[in-house]
């Protein structure tokens, strides 16, 4: 550990995901993360925390005050009986919030980690000119049918032509919890896309197109079904999410 990694402690990393650092401390620190990739990822995830609270509670913030909650300077308007009940909830609710706390912040780590880890594998094997895939897009029955079987999960591969990107194959990759699949594009010009899929039996649900941006990597990533996807290129935000889009339609006609 370096004097300046020893310097940054767990305060400032909060406090510069809180917007409460000084211009010149949130320099040093922006300075020790670029250096430190886990602690990047670990803000990200506290990131993540954050919008998820202000996306659950915003809301309610927004709400008008229910007449009957008013206050008035002759009469305490809540029972006691109402009074404790609410204490109650928020006690329960904080305890609850501290339990879950670790589950949304690990959540997020492995979303970030699934995401580097698309972008990785697509900067490997996009520069390939003989043999970027194991399996040619001309064996495609072939290659939908072995990769489905190694992820216990039917796989399905969207076509790409109206958009400009032809199919050239896949591969199988080794992820982190078991077998990966990965799927290329190319258009004319010889610029590629990957799609990275894996098996995920995680309960959540959601499929928003989540984004990150790993050097000169773009990617999209979502889950859809028991399945998440990852879409990378070196390409512009707003253009990748068009083909992400279109890929999720034509996974979901």
């Amino acid at each position: 550990m370096t004097a300046q990694s020893a310097a940054i402690s767990e305060t400032d990393l909060h406090a510069y995901v809180d917007g409460g650092l000084a211009q010149e401390r949130r320099g040093e620190v922006e300075t020790f993360l670029s250096g430190n990739p886990q602690e990047q990822a670990r803000v990200r995830a506290y990131q993540e925390q954050n919008r998820l609270l202000h996306a659950f509670f915003d809301p309610v913030l927004a709400e008008p005050i229910p007449a009957n909650w008013q206050t008035s300077a002759r009469r305490w308007p809540f029972p006691a009986k109402a009074v404790a009940a609410a204490l109650a909830w928020i006690v329960v609710g904080g305890i609850l919030g501290w339990f879950l706390r670790g589950e949304i912040i690990g959540r997020s780590a492995r979303d970030v980690d699934f995401a580097r880890q698309a972008a990785l594998a697509h900067t490997v094997y996009t520069p390939e000119v003989r043999h970027p895939v194991e399996v040619t897009a001309e064996q495609e029955e072939h290659l939908v049918n072995w990769l489905s079987k190694r992820l216990g999960g039917k796989l399905r591969v969207p076509h790409l032509i109206d958009l400009g990107y032809e199919l050239v194959g896949g591969r199988l990759l080794p992820g982190d919890q078991g077998p990966v699949a990965q799927f290329m594009y190319q258009e004319p010009s010889g610029k590629r896309l990957t799609l990275y899929v894996k098996t995920d039996p995680s309960s959540e649900r959601e499929t928003a197109f989540r984004y990150s941006q790993q050097g000169k990597v773009t990617v999209f990533y979502w889950l859809d079904r028991r399945l998440s996807y990852a879409l990378s290129g070196e390409l512009p935000k707003d253009e990748l999410l068009r083909v992400a889009n279109a890929i999720y339609q034509r996974l979901n006609p």
